[in-house]
């Protein structure tokens, strides 16, 4: 099980961290990702860390997003900073067990959405 927290209303050009936590004792071994989804729009990769630490992100977000994981907490972390109003979506964390990382196919656990919601 997955479940994210952290989401809220920030102004633009502010700063939110997102958290999942997961259950379970092999959290170390899936790769784990962030997507997000604005309304009306379909479900989009912004980053992912693998289980030996490499990071893919989406250019919309590089330079302003940092995904991080803590093993011994079964935690994944979203730090956004310079948030923008085109960042506004419900943020889904997701676990996998693949050899790539940034596609929706490559994650087999999905937890609820929390919402980020971006001021102009």
């Amino acid at each position: 099980q997955l479940q994210a927290s952290g989401g809220g209303l920030v102004q633009a050009g502010g700063s939110l961290r997102l958290s999942c936590a997961a259950s379970g004792r092999t959290f170390s071994t899936y790769n784990m990702g962030w997507f997000r989804q604005a309304p009306g729009k379909e479900r989009e990769f912004v980053t992912a860390i693998s289980r030996n630490g490499g990071r893919s992100s989406a250019d919309s977000v590089k330079g302003r997003f940092t995904i991080s994981r803590d093993n011994a907490k079964n935690t994944v972390y979203l730090q956004m900073n310079r948030l923008e109003p085109e960042d506004t979506a419900a943020y889904y964390c997701a676990a996998g067990t693949g050899r790539t990382y940034t596609r929706k196919s490559d994650f087999e656990y999905w937890g609820q959405g929390t919402l980020v919601t971006v001021s102009s």
